[in-house]
């Protein structure tokens, strides 16, 4: 867990950010993500991943966003930055993922446990 929790901040790091149009939560759906990442993330119950699940939207997307947004997933971090995961709005970084990073992201992905979110 010690070696993922390394690669997951390492990769983090190398994600640009940028600001999504507000109120938009378009690429909030359902997601898988490895279980060192949900380890950090509220529980939820059984009830809030169905009614979540139902609206095809993500259990931890609130009124005003995301609501564990500083501990998103990898795979949530990495919606926009890249030409193979645009924004429905065109909104991106000023300099998108390196394709490295994007490339080191989906190994990390295939390469380990994933739950839905």
């Amino acid at each position: 867990m010690y070696q993922n929790r390394d690669i997951i901040a390492r990769l983090r790091e190398r994600i640009p950010s940028f600001e999504c149009a507000p109120g938009c939560h378009d690429c909030c759906g359902p997601v898988t993500t490895s279980s060192e990442e949900m380890s950090r993330l509220p529980v939820k119950t059984d009830a809030e991943h169905e009614a979540a699940l139902g609206e095809l939207s993500c259990v931890h997307l609130g009124p005003q966003g995301c609501t564990v947004y500083g501990e998103r997933p990898l795979i949530c971090r990495l919606f926009g930055t890249t030409p193979r995961m645009p924004c429905p709005n065109d909104r991106r970084p000023v300099e998108m993922v390196d394709p490295e990073v994007e490339r080191q992201v989906h190994h990390y992905i295939a390469n380990t446990r994933q739950v839905l979110v």
